[in-house]
């Protein structure tokens, strides 16, 4: 991938991750970055690739309350 379309990938995650961070808890962002830019990558559209990282997140809360 080219430093263009890194950083394409990146304005549209930030973008799509604005809507997460204003309705969830605190968290850390490269935390549902990372399992949306892969999503992406691996041909999912971006509604899609917004649901992954929700669900990435999930089970991550989940494994901090066990």
């Amino acid at each position: 991938m080219d430093v263009t379309a890194l950083a394409q990938l990146l304005r549209e995650t930030a973008e799509h991750h604005d809507h997460y961070e204003k309705t969830h808890a605190k968290h850390d962002w490269w935390d549902w970055y990372a399992p949306y830019i892969n999503a992406r990558q691996h041909g999912s559209s971006p509604e899609e690739a917004a649901t992954a990282a929700g669900l990435y997140m999930e089970k991550l809360r989940n494994a901090a309350q066990h």
